[in-house]
């Protein structure tokens, strides 16, 4: 499927147009891939209202930059005699009002383009493209599908590893080749692998644990197709569970249920998250419950929108989201679940489908 990148970059001249900006300065790796197809660095997208755009990199990335940027024309700045707001204000013809993504640069590199803008006023553009990557087009959808069935199909490879002795490390290594093996560019994320009582550091990193009989282990990774990501989450017991194990998990369980029984386009977040609250406050280990639910999920692993505490978002058809209930009791064990889901008109489609299956035997 090829990408539009057209519609894609129409979209952003008409946020343009509803802020009354004449240009907008893109400094954001993974933006500018999706406005263009660029994936080189050292690279700066100026898109203007009148529907003129200039891809700006240098020596290293020219060539590059000509046969995969689409939509743009690509200058070629030379870095030692033009700083890039020079570059930039030369490139623009007269006063005009331009946007910038205030959250991709420095304070020094604002210093530098506020001295450069002159009669130019400067206007901070907060996630103008993140808000419009919310929403995944085709092309976007079948790449997280593919990366989410070569997570599936690599921790099928490696769960049969599992078993007494297995470091956390070498388990990891294993998962990760596999999903490489198998197409993955890289690497959605450092991969979370814990055993035993290291199950309940949300976000801890593979070490040297051995795995043991009766052990709670936590599994979350995710594989990348054309920069686009997965992200999934199991939760197992080596062995026969104990009863806690097994209540721990069952809530868990519930709570993701329960906010993915609420999932369809006009949701609200807010309602998404306080129906999986519910469920893990009412139980025995609230004091123990994380405190977000999910999370958008694309170009970036953590994108828009966010399902927390506080977010008032409606979600529209073709949002991909994960949604993600954890546990996690210190010097004990943690448990979540995560699934990334596809929002549609009147549900949603999972699009992680490795079982949750909570027993390993050894």
């Amino acid at each position: 499927m090829n990408v539009d990148y057209a519609a894609r970059q129409q979209r952003l001249v008409n946020k343009l147009q509803q802020h009354q900006s004449d240009a907008i300065i893109i400094y954001g790796y993974e933006n500018i891939v999706y406005l263009t197809g660029f994936t080189g660095h050292a690279a700066t997208l100026l898109m203007s209202s009148n529907g003129r755009h200039r891809l700006i990199t240098d020596y290293r990335y020219f060539e590059r930059a000509s046969d995969e940027a689409v939509g743009v024309e690509v200058i070629l700045r030379n870095r030692d005699k033009e700083t890039l707001p020079d570059c930039i204000f030369r490139l623009l013809d007269g006063p005009r009002q331009l946007a910038f993504e205030a959250h991709q640069i420095s304070h020094a590199d604002y210093v530098s383009l506020n001295i450069s803008a002159k009669n130019t006023t400067l206007i901070a553009a907060p996630l103008w493209v993140e808000s419009l990557r919310q929403v995944k087009d085709g092309y976007e959808i079948n790449c997280i599908k593919r990366a989410a069935e070569i997570a599936d199909s690599a921790l099928a490879h490696t769960l049969p590893l599992l078993k007494v002795g297995i470091t956390e490390r070498d388990a990891a290594i294993e998962l990760e080749y596999q999903m490489q093996k198998l197409g993955s560019e890289g690497l959605s994320f450092d991969t979370i692998l814990l055993f035993g009582a290291r199950s309940s550091l949300p976000h801890g990193n593979p070490g040297q644990t051995k795995l043991n009989l009766g052990d709670l282990v936590l599994i979350d990774f995710g594989a990348v197709i054309s920069g686009y990501r997965s992200d999934m989450t199991r939760s197992y017991v080596l062995g026969e569970p104990t009863k806690q194990q097994q209540s721990i998990y069952d809530t868990v369980q519930h709570a993701q249920r329960a906010a993915l029984a609420l999932i369809k386009a006009g949701v609200n977040c807010i309602d998404l998250n306080n129906a999986s609250h519910d469920v893990l406050s009412h139980s025995d280990f609230s004091q123990y419950a994380g405190e977000g639910l999910g999370h958008g999920v694309g170009l970036f692993l953590h994108e828009q929108p966010f399902i927390k505490p506080g977010v008032d978002h409606q979600l529209e058809a073709g949002n991909i989201i994960t949604i993600e209930p954890g546990i996690y009791i210190p010097n004990y064990g943690g448990v979540r679940l995560e699934e990334d889901v596809l929002v549609t008109e009147n549900g949603f489609e999972c699009l992680t489908h490795a079982p949750q299956v909570f027993q390993l035997t050894n």
